[in-house]
């Protein structure tokens, strides 16, 4: 033992002197061109960003300035820059998102308030626990010391803890997600900063910041984000009394567990930190280094488009020391990926007939968790409207008011909808928590029982999961259409079934349909802004000065043409049978009243099962390739006529 300690001392020793060796002759190569280490434009920019990111550490953590010298942005363009020139620094991208600022955003600065107001007697277990992600660097380092409880006041005289979920907080979570550390239970290294690549230079990290750089696969998965983002908390009656169950608040991890996407080795990280393959170098000022590839842009969005322009719009006062510029990139990310990357939508006509429309809207799921998920407060809307030939709407379902809150909305919840008649009713995904005497709550140490949860779920989502206990659906009632098709459950997706009253008009329609998300409605706010602190009444303020415009996540429509005239009339006498069938054959008569000129059968994505055949070849008979829902269309001059066929 003792040679090899002096072995290893002898290797470091060499290794100091090759660092020195090798550091002063970078140096001297600077000289050699008439320059410092750092160009003039290198030394005011990260004087610049030295002076708003903070550079002091504690035994455990580094403030993200610290990190930023070597991460950051790049004057001289040697690092961090993309094949077709793009600066992917991660302090840059990292500065202007919710991570970033997890500790001076002003909603969860108001609910802890709020949360202790109501819940006195558990004001040292609330604050311990929500720093815990909310500022990790602070609290944990303070658990370290023995200097426990850690209060908020703590956390704002403390700049590293300030720094919210920083470079360090994620890269020295070690390798232990074993089911016990949920509820931000972290376990960090001494100062070892894990990365994704092997053979780092780690003597240039450790000689001028002291951290070690050290390889491990854990942190492209999703367990290393499964312990903040898996919040179980305690159920206290009205009392503040202990119940002794368990109630889960947030558990975006486990959805994910009970997904396709967890079977498919796809984690968090491949939407929220998105890889790309370019050859990038992630030191600056190094030449010497390798390029590394893949490279995982830092770029750690959401949907929280809402709260993010609240901490843009509020710099000063939240304390933030990123620019407009990053919270505007930030947005823009968050925007794209709640239009692009969050549902397929799909609008279908299906019929006219006893003076009513008929349309479905499916909704599929395509994030690896629930849809809204994480925070409870978050909600996703359908807005559908109809429009007759002189412009006016006679049908609208979800519209949304100038607080943007949904019009018509039930109170205290509107419930789930399968067929949806009339526009006083609205598909509302979200979840509603209830307390021990089952009324709605939005007081989170009180919530004991969930009243509806119909968020959609992700594909492959199974009630026969190990993790179908802390992730269930409530309240959907049955609704066939749920997360299954026909027989077959996991679709991630929803059809709702619209019945547009026509009041005797018959003429063709404009059909316009959009689902909405908010993270942060009004009516989920009323119990907190009962209250007062200095924390709820900035955020008040904050909120009631924003513009409360919801995010649009996706959108479809449809020109219907068909008419209350002669397709009806001749639709009347198409038949389908049997319908369901139990053998996948079905039977379709009275088709050629329509004159249609081609017919159709697809699957509920748009998939064409069957060849497209014109109206002359089809003998009237369907062989269905699978149990599921299928639609039947004719194509004719009028417009399409549709039927749902249903094997189960």
């Amino acid at each position: 033992m003792k040679k090899w300690l002096l072995r290893n001392k002898a290797l470091a020793a060499l290794t100091s002197v090759i660092t020195i060796a090798v550091l002063t002759s970078m140096v001297s190569r600077h000289q050699a061109d008439a320059r410092t280490f750092h160009t003039p434009e290198e030394r005011r920019y990260l004087h610049e960003m030295l002076a708003t990111l903070p550079v002091d550490t504690n035994s455990l953590f580094a403030g993200s300035g610290k990190c930023g010298g070597c991460h950051g942005h790049d004057p001289n363009a040697n690092a961090f820059v993309t094949n077709n020139g793009e600066d992917v620094n991660i302090a840059d991208d990292w500065a202007g998102t919710m991570m970033a600022n997890s500790a001076k955003d002003p909603l969860w600065r108001a609910k802890v308030s709020h949360e202790i107001l109501v819940n006195p007697g558990l004001s040292t277990d609330i604050q311990n626990t929500c720093t815990r992600c909310h500022a990790p660097a602070g609290r944990f380092e303070a658990e370290h010391q023995g200097q426990m409880p850690y209060t908020i006041n703590d956390m704002v005289n403390d700049s590293i803890a300030m720094d919210g979920v920083t470079c360090s907080a994620c890269h020295q979570i070690m390798d232990t997600l074993m089911g016990n550390n949920f509820t931000g239970n972290l376990y960090f290294s001494d100062r070892i900063a894990y990365g994704p690549y092997t053979n780092p230079a780690s003597w240039i990290m450790e000689f001028f910041v002291g951290w070690v750089p050290e390889y491990s696969e854990h942190v492209t998965k999703s367990e290393l984000c499964g312990g903040c983002h898996t919040l179980i908390t305690n159920s206290h009656d009205s009392l503040g009394n202990p119940t002794g169950r368990s109630f889960f608040e947030q558990v975006t991890y486990h959805e994910w567990k009970n997904s396709v996407y967890s079977t498919q080795d796809s984690s968090c990280q491949d939407c929220h930190i998105p890889r790309i393959n370019d050859s990038i170098k992630i030191a600056t000022d190094y030449p010497f280094l390798d390029p590394r590839s893949p490279f995982g842009k830092h770029h750690l969005v959401g949907g929280n488009v809402f709260m993010l322009k609240i901490l843009r719009d509020n710099m000063s006062s939240v304390g933030a020391t990123c620019t407009p510029a990053n919270f505007d990139t930030s947005i823009a990310r968050s925007q794209r990926i709640l239009r692009n990357n969050t549902l397929d939508l799909n609008l279908q006509y299906i019929n006219r007939a006893n003076d009513t429309a008929y349309y479905d809207v499916e909704l599929i799921n395509r994030t690896g968790h629930k849809f809204p998920s994480g925070y409870p407060a978050r909600i996703a809307w359908v807005e559908m409207i109809a429009i007759d030939d002189q412009d006016d709407t006679i049908f609208w379902s979800g519209k949304y008011d100038g607080n943007g809150d949904v019009v018509n909305r039930d109170t205290p919840w509107e419930p789930h909808y399968n067929n949806i008649t009339s526009d006083n009713q609205v598909q509302v995904y979200e979840m509603v928590m209830g307390d021990v005497y089952d009324v709605p709550t939005t007081v989170l140490e009180r919530s004991d029982t969930i009243l509806k949860d119909n968020r959609l779920v992700p594909k492959g989502f199974m009630t026969s999961h190990y993790a179908y206990d802390t992730v269930k659906i409530y309240g959907v009632n049955n609704d066939p259409d749920f997360n299954f098709s026909g027989p077959t459950e996991g679709t991630g997706g929803d059809v709702i079934h619209y019945h547009i009253p026509m009041n005797g008009y018959t003429g063709p329609l404009k059909i316009r349909t959009k689902v909405w998300y908010h993270s942060v409605p009004r009516p989920w706010l009323n119990e907190m802004f009962a209250y007062n602190s200095p924390e709820i009444d900035s955020f008040r303020n904050f909120y009631n000065a924003a513009d409360q415009t919801p995010n649009l996540v996706a959108d479809a429509e449809i020109d219907d043409i068909n008419t209350g005239g002669a397709l009806q009339n001749a639709a009347r006498s198409l038949q389908v049978w049997p319908n369901p069938t139990s053998d996948g054959n079905v039977r379709v008569s009275g088709w050629k009243e329509l004159d249609a000129t081609s017919v159709r059968v697809i699957d509920l994505t748009g998939r064409e099962v069957m060849p497209v055949i014109s109206a002359e070849q089809f003998n009237g008979l369907i062989s269905l390739p699978d149990k599921g829902v299928y639609l039947l269309m004719f194509e004719t001059p009028q417009g399409m006529v549709t039927r749902k066929l249903l094997w189960h």
